[in-house]
């Protein structure tokens, strides 16, 4: 029987040390170069190398200001701040790579979906289809005040928003344009049939958008949609658009009942539970033996600053933890942030999580487990958390930026490979990344994704009038 194939994404974000708080202080750390193009195509080479399927790039838009109602704890201690643009340095990595994908984050709460599309389009013209998109809804106080709004939106809207949002790019991408419509007939003058370009005439809620799209169709049309949605409005989200669900839970059973949830709430949807991808997070912690992998983890948390981790727990759950006692236990309420990374600490059935504790382990990949030990030993837990949660993939999270991922690639990846659940080379006919994460001929939307309705059931708008 053929092992199940695990994928394996680098989890990064362009910011100094976005998820191990205070390590931009290690001297092996070279996050601080993360302004530089160089930076990011030694990054993509090195994933490359890795034959990893993507570089999921995380991001935020404003800083991280609920502790103590002020910015400055994050802005001294680099809480995701400075935080570039994500989208600006894929072209550079692109060309210096064949395969690699990357998943760049862009919020649905204050970007417009006209615009978006465009990007992606574009994105996914310049690297020959291997691009997605990690679709969020904007959960900072910051980022509303700093882009029109009085106050964050509130979460069912804001996944409303997020909802009608993508029916938007699914109409500009899939209907917009036929496959044939660029023709460049230079006897007739014509670089696209006109006829070919049509408008999508969306009218909603929250958008309207007469279309046509302003791109001709990319290699993959629809990047893969990536998602992270956790909470149960978050988790119908997910399951409805996602092709690739990103889940953050450091207990194994805990992860998987989410995969479970998840992949029953994709079925409930009318789509096949194997039409998701579901990635967790880790942090590998590699020596040579486990006792030097125990040095360097604590080597690591002694970087870890206390103000600046609180910070970004705080922004993540939207709740102010200047105010609480450190010994305290996390509390399970309910938050109009990240509800997941609350609930990690709030809901974990084996211990209860005091506050100090809480914050100490979100310092280092955000709540995500950490996998210490020799390669082999981490290849075993790897092992066992697919066998076990049922997960397709791990966002692989570091310490230090790039000696984590030097390490992991260059001691771990092969023991995968020869084990036979990782592949030793890329398939020379997966040219898109939806290709690479589904199977050969895989370029657009499964049938059975609400996006795929768009394409299969497009009526031109002369039929449209007509019928009405």
């Amino acid at each position: 029987m053929k092992k199940k194939q695990i994928h394996l994404n680098g989890f990064i974000q362009n910011s100094p040390a976005p998820h191990a708080i205070g390590l931009w202080k290690h001297d092996k750390h070279e996050g601080a170069k993360h302004s530089t193009i160089a930076y990011w195509v030694k990054l993509a080479r090195l994933f490359e190398k890795g034959k990893f399927d993507t570089l999921f790039i995380a991001d935020v838009l404003a800083t991280y200001s609920e502790y103590g109602n002020d910015y400055k704890t994050a802005v001294q201690h680099a809480v995701q701040v400075p935080d570039h643009d994500p989208l600006l340095v894929i072209s550079a990595m692109a060309q210096a790579t064949n395969h690699l994908g990357f998943a760049p984050t862009v919020s649905t709460t204050y970007y417009q979906p006209y615009d978006v599309a465009r990007k992606f389009s574009t994105l996914d013209h310049l690297t020959n289809g291997r691009i997605a998109w990690n679709v969020v809804t904007s959960y900072l106080s910051s980022e509303a005040k700093n882009l029109g709004l009085n106050e964050r939106m509130p979460k069912d809207q804001r996944y409303n928003r997020a909802d009608e949002f993508l029916d938007v790019t699914y109409k500009l991408w899939e209907s917009s344009w036929e496959d044939d419509a660029v023709i460049k007939d230079k006897a007739t003058n014509t670089y696209t049939d006109p006829d070919k370009v049509h408008l999508i005439n969306h009218r909603g809620t929250f958008f309207n958008v007469p279309g046509p799209h302003i791109i001709e169709p990319s290699p993959q049309r629809t990047p893969v949609i990536f998602q992270a949605g956790a909470s149960n409005k978050g988790r119908n989200f997910a399951s409805k658009h996602a092709e690739a669900v990103f889940v953050v839970n450091h207990s194994l059973q805990g992860l998987a009942n989410d995969v479970e949830d998840i992949r029953f709430r994709a079925e409930k949807q009318g789509r096949n539970r194997k039409d998701l991808k579901v990635f967790t997070m880790i942090v590998p912690v590699i020596g040579e033996t486990f006792k030097e992998a125990e040095e360097l983890h604590q080597e690591l948390i002694q970087h870890i600053t206390y103000e600046g981790t609180a910070a970004l727990l705080s922004g993540h759950t939207g709740i102010d933890f200047s105010q609480f006692d450190p010994d305290q236990h996390v509390e399970d309420i309910e938050t109009d942030a990240i509800q997941s990374l609350l609930d990690i600490y709030a809901k974990d059935p084996t211990r209860e999580w005091t506050l100090r504790e809480a914050i100490q382990h979100h310092g280092l990949g955000i709540g995500s487990v950490r996998f210490i030990g020799t390669p082999t030993q981490i290849a075993d837990e790897i092992e066992q958390w697919v066998d076990v949660a049922d997960v397709d993939g791990f966002n692989i999270a570091y310490g230090t930026i790039p000696n984590s991922y030097e390490d992991f690639i260059n001691k771990v990846v092969p023991i995968l490979q020869e084990r036979g659940i990782y592949r030793k080379d890329y398939d020379s006919y997966s040219t898109t990344l939806r290709e690479r994460l589904f199977g050969k001929g895989e370029k657009h939307l499964k049938e059975s994704h609400p996006g795929s309705k768009y394409k299969l059931h497009y009526k031109p708008i002369y039929e449209i009038a007509i019928d009405s």
